[in-house]
């Protein structure tokens, strides 16, 4: 409950905080189909793969 009121200091900017402020939501639309896109193939791996009995 007090972490909301502790004061953090500042840090550097990671890349993905850069993006989601800097970029156009043109762009986010983007990368986010695409992130989507790869996590769903991956999932559909996994589960073929247990459907199939393999490990």
């Amino acid at each position: 409950m007090f972490v909301m009121f502790s004061k953090r200091t500042p840090s550097t900017s990671s890349s993905i905080s850069e993006f989601i402020r800097n970029s156009s939501s043109r762009e986010k639309k983007r990368v986010y189909t695409t992130v989507l896109q790869k996590a769903t193939e991956r999932q559909n791996r996994v589960v073929a793969k247990a459907a199939a009995g393999g490990r």
